[in-house]
């Protein structure tokens, strides 16, 4: 199967490398170890404002969050849809050591892992996730940058 996947900023302080971007989640889908329900795929990159409104009506907490992942229904042919907070990961990739673009990518991997089936509310799912980041980061970053990823002031 085909996935379709569908890149969006409403962010307008973003400038993206979407190709880079859907290289990664095509690089992602190939790898068992990443497997996501089959359909179509929607990544939407959103300032702090459109995070704070997602993350208040769906997760009741109206602050700005880093990503938020929506499950698809398979039987509409959707896969699902990730939210990425661009600002979040402004305010943050310099306490990590790390590029926007790599928080941006960590981002990223974390939503698709939600589609995988991965979650985070308790503990012992949280260090799941983290070593789930860091091997999806790998195989991503194996053999190339992360997508470029920059925000105009």
């Amino acid at each position: 199967m085909t996935r379709e996947i569908q890149i969006i900023s409403r962010c307008d302080r973003l400038t993206v490398d979407e190709a880079g971007v859907e290289e990664c989640l095509r690089k992602l889908d190939s790898d068992a170890r990443f497997a996501v329900p089959d359909g179509d795929l929607s990544v939407v990159f959103l300032g702090n404002e459109e995070m704070g409104e997602l993350h208040g009506t769906f997760l009741g907490d109206a602050t700005p969050t880093d990503v938020i992942t929506f499950p698809g229904d398979t039987s509409f042919g959707e896969a699902g849809e990730i939210c990425v907070g661009v600002e979040q990961a402004e305010a943050v990739y310099k306490d990590h050591d790390v590029s926007l673009s790599h928080e941006i990518l960590l981002y990223l991997a974390h939503g698709w892992l939600h589609l995988a089936g991965y979650d985070d509310k308790r503990e012992e799912d949280r260090v799941e996730m983290r070593r789930g980041e860091k091997e999806a980061l790998a195989f991503l970053l194996a053999d190339r940058e992360p997508p470029e990823c920059s925000l105009s002031d």
